[in-house]
C-alpha cells in the first residue's frame, strides 16, 4: 500500500487560522473569542500534550476528560461542537517517531474506511489536525477495552459464548486487513474496544474461594472494534522483526508467556504447545534443540516453566466440552506459519459453525 511506504515523510498543513487569532489573541473564533484556544505551554518531558479540562482542543472540541495514556500519547474525551457528540481524540506526542507512527494510522483508518462496505469492525477516523506539534486524530467514542474490562472485573473470564463472538469478530477484522494487504502487528486486549460501556452486574465468580459473595460483570454487548494502528505494516513490505507486545507475539494466549528474555519466552511456548520444528530450529542456527533448561537466566526462570500446564489442560480447567476450541487454538498457535490457520480459514472452524 502506497500511504503506507510513505512513513518518512511527515504531511505539511498550514497553521490553521483557529490558533492564531486576530489582534494576537490566539484561537479567536471570526474574531469573537468565543471559544479560544489556551494560552500556548510547554509540552511535558516525555513531549505530551499538557491541558485542562474544561478547555478547548481547537475552539471545536472541549476538553471533558482523560480517557486514557499510552506510548503514543493519550486519548482525551472530548464534546465536539460542531456534530453535537462526544468523541474521542488520540493527542499524539510531540516526538518525531510518534507522529510518523500517527500519519501511517492516518493513512491505514482512511483505507480501511473507504473500503469497509459496512462490515465496521475497525474504529471510525473521524477527522485529523496538527495542532501545536501534535498529531490529533479524532475517532467515535467508544467503551473499554477487553483489558480494561476484565482488570476491572478482577479478571473474572469470560463466559466461552462470549469468547466465541468476540473472536469471531476479531478474525472477521483481521481477515478484512489481510483482504487489504495490512498485518496490523500489535494485537492485543488493549487493542480491543468494547462499542458499548454499558454492562450488567452478576453474582458469584468461581476463582473466588472465600466465602465473601463477589460479583462479576458482563457487557451487556458482545460488539467490539479493533484499535491502534500506528504499527500496521503492509503485507509486501520490508518492516522490523520484532513486531507486536512480546507477550501476545504469535503464538498467542492468555498471556501464557509472560517474560521480557528471549530464550524463555521460547521455552515457555514448547512447554505450552509442544517442541518447536527442527527445521525451524536449525533455520535459526541453534543446532537440533532449543538451548533449554541450559541457557536459563536462572533457577526460579525454569521451576516457573515446569509449572507451566499445556494448552489442553489450561482450556479444559475453564470451558467444559472444550474440544473444539483446544483445536482452533492449537491451528492458530501452530509454530510454523505455513502451518498455521488464516483468519479467513479460523472462521470456518467448527467452533464457531457449532457452538454446541
Amino acid at each position: 500500500m502506497a500511504a503506507i511506504d510513505r512513513t518518512e515523510r511527515i504531511r505539511k498543513r498550514p497553521r490553521l487560522a483557529w490558533d492564531v487569532g486576530p489582534a494576537g489573541q490566539e484561537g479567536a473564533v471570526g474574531g469573537s473569542g468565543r471559544h479560544v484556544s489556551p494560552p500556548k505551554r510547554d509540552d511535558d518531558r516525555e513531549g505530551h500534550y499538557v491541558f485542562n479540562l474544561g478547555e478547548n482542543l481547537t475552539p471545536r472540541y472541549k476538553i471533558l476528560s482523560k480517557m486514557g495514556e499510552g506510548t503514543f500519547g493519550r486519548v482525551l474525551e472530548c464534546w465536539d461542537r460542531k456534530t453535537r457528540e462526544f468523541v474521542a481524540i488520540k493527542v499524539v506526542r510531540s516526538i518525531r517517531k510518534y507522529r510518523v507512527a500517527a500519519m501511517v494510522e492516518v493513512d491505514v483508518l482512511q483505507h480501511l474506511a473507504k473500503n469497509d462496505r459496512g462490515r465496521l469492525r475497525c474504529v471510525q477516523i473521524q477527522n485529523w489536525f496538527d495542532y501545536r506539534n501534535h498529531i490529533c486524530i479524532v475517532f467515535e467514542k467508544l467503551g473499554p477495552s477487553l483489558f480494561d474490562f476484565l482488570r476491572r472485573n478482577k479478571y473474572c473470564p469470560f463466559p466461552v459464548d462470549l469468547v466465541r463472538e468476540f473472536g469471531r469478530q476479531l478474525l472477521e477484522s483481521v481477515a478484512y486487513m489481510h483482504d487489504l494487504h495490512l498485518i496490523h502487528t500489535d494485537l492485543k486486549p488493549e487493542n480491543i474496544l468494547l462499542v458499548s460501556s454499558d454492562h450488567v452486574k452478576l453474582p458469584g465468580c468461581k476463582r473466588f474461594s472465600s466465602d465473601e459473595t463477589h460479583f462479576r460483570c458482563l457487557p451487556k454487548s458482545s460488539a467490539i472494534k479493533l484499535i491502534d494502528f500506528g504499527s500496521t505494516v503492509s503485507g509486501n513490505q520490508n518492516h522490523s522483526s520484532i513486531v507486536s507486545t512480546r507477550h501476545y507475539r504469535a503464538p498467542e494466549g492468555e498471556q501464557l508467556f509472560k517474560t521480557h528474555e528471549n530464550l524463555e519466552h521460547l521455552a515457555m511456548m514448547e512447554r505450552v504447545l509442544g517442541p518447536l520444528p527442527e527445521h525451524m530450529i536449525r533455520g535459526a542456527k541453534r543446532g537440533s534443540r532449543l538451548n533449554w533448561p541450559e541457557g536459563a537466566v536462572s533457577r526460579e526462570s525454569i521451576r516457573a516453566i515446569r509449572k507451566l500446564d499445556r494448552l489442553k489442560d489450561l482450556v479444559s480447567r475453564h470451558v467444559d466440552s472444550s474440544r473444539s476450541l483446544i483445536d482452533l487454538l492449537h491451528g492458530l498457535l501452530k509454530f510454523d506459519p505455513s502451518e498455521r490457520l488464516t483468519a479467513q480459514q479460523a472462521l470456518d472452524h467448527p467452533f464457531f459453525k457449532n457452538p454446541m
